[in-house]
């Protein structure tokens, strides 16, 4: 195992922590220097750092109670499009509906709800279709599920919380910024064209952190490196030529998630809609440093060492690698554009139209957001959608026009 950089800096900018947030982190950081002794040659793989510093019962991002989302409380870390304004969900409704009516059935799945700000708004919008739909929501954080139920009491919906993957479902599935949270192998290639797993390993007891001082004894990490196995050898080989010090990610949980969906989305399909490029822009050469990024705050920084289990940690999605999977799993590639050519082909332009644009205040707070979903400065064209699905033969409204499977 050979070790490489240290997390000693605090990225300029970052807020500082509160007491309660230093005495989380410091938990955490116990308990991930527990597991990382406890293994055979002090190397926990990336991807398993990452499991545990969003997931760790208690401990981990999801699992703790601890604002994530929203544009407006100074706490939360980051917003989505669905947080942004209703009417994402409200032009999702369009399609949504369209697929319910291919299947017949009401049935929609959510993947990972968030703060229900989709199914919120999504639910009465479907309402309006003439459809009732029995939403159902996957969602591993106990902290969201809360929220998610004070959030739609109110509905007076037919909203069911699953503690599992159905076995059998025919209807409408939803992931929003799903994929970007699987847990990823990270990986280097060094100079002589070999192919290097890295992991976090501990510092050594002559480098730790001693004396006095809120930070004394205080368990220090560091980025590792390895040799690659040959199953992750062979993945990296097949997606891109060497290429010297070159960094990146592979998800393979998400891959095999994706194959799954094939296994138990019996007719149907899923929506997927999340921030990513086709595999040739993924492993672009200048995309040197790989896609790796962390939010703490509404502040963006590429260390996932430095605030575990009190930052989000994220990576682009090879929306490429999402397809063959799906492909491998039985399932047919329906539709994949922008996230801007899709809420306009789902009908948000009509949506804004019904606007009274003489109420100026009214309609600029309606149309910022909107811009923001929209643009290609943005989430335009940074977020895309993916349709998988089987059984359905109708095109999919939201991919009547620039639809980009043939890039994929």
């Amino acid at each position: 195992m050979m070790n490489m950089a240290r997390n000693t800096t605090v990225p300029a900018g970052l807020p500082s922590l509160d007491v309660d947030s230093a005495s989380h982190l410091r938990a955490m950081q116990d308990y991930l220097a527990y597991r990382i002794q406890h293994t055979d040659d002090g190397f926990m793989p990336f991807e398993e750092w990452m499991q545990h510093a969003l997931y760790a019962p208690g401990l981990g991002y999801y699992a703790a109670g601890s604002t994530k989302f929203g544009s407006e409380a100074p706490e939360g870390d980051f917003t989505t499009g669905p947080e942004l304004t209703p009417l994402f969900g409200q032009a999702l409704a369009g399609q949504v509906a369209q697929i319910l009516a291919a299947t017949g059935t009401k049935t929609v799945l959510e993947v990972g709800a968030g703060t229900g700000a989709l199914a919120a708004a999504l639910i009465p919008a479907l309402n309006l279709l003439d459809i009732r739909p029995q939403y159902q929501i996957l969602e591993v954080s106990g902290e969201l599920r809360e929220r998610q139920q004070q959030r739609l009491e109110g509905l007076h919906a037919n909203v069911q919380w699953l503690k599992a993957l159905p076995s059998d479902f025919k209807g409408c599935i939803i992931a929003n910024e799903v994929l970007d949270a699987m847990p990823t192998t990270l990986f280097r290639w060094d100079d002589a064209g070999n192919v290097l797993e890295l992991g976090v390993g501990l510092e050594s007891s002559s480098t730790q952190q001693d004396g006095a001082g809120p930070d004394a004894g205080q368990p220090r990490f560091m980025l590792a490196e390895r040799p690659a196995d040959e199953y992750l050898q062979t993945l990296v080989a097949l997606r891109m030529p060497p290429l010297p010090g070159y960094r990146s990610e592979i998800n393979i949980q998400a891959e095999a998630w994706m194959r799954q969906l094939g296994a138990w989305l019996k007719k149907g399909a899923a929506l997927l809609i999340d921030y990513g490029f086709p595999q040739r822009e993924f492993y672009h050469p200048q995309r040197a440093e790989g896609t790796l990024m962390c939010h703490f705050r509404h502040h963006a920084h590429a260390d996932p060492l430095l605030y575990p289990g009190l930052q989000d940690i994220t990576t682009h999605v090879d929306f490429t690698a999402m397809a063959d999977a799906a492909l491998e799993g039985g399932l047919d590639i329906l539709g994949y554009t922008s996230q801007a050519r899709f809420l306009m082909n789902a009908g948000l332009i009509e949506i804004l139209t019904g606007l009274d644009p003489h109420d100026a205040a009214g309609y600029a707070k309606v149309v910022g957001p909107v811009q923001k979903l929209l643009s290609e400065a943005e989430m335009g064209e940074l977020f895309k959608v993916m349709a998988v699905g089987r059984g359905l033969d109708v095109p999919l409204m939201g991919f009547t026009s620039g639809d980009r499977r043939d890039r994929l």
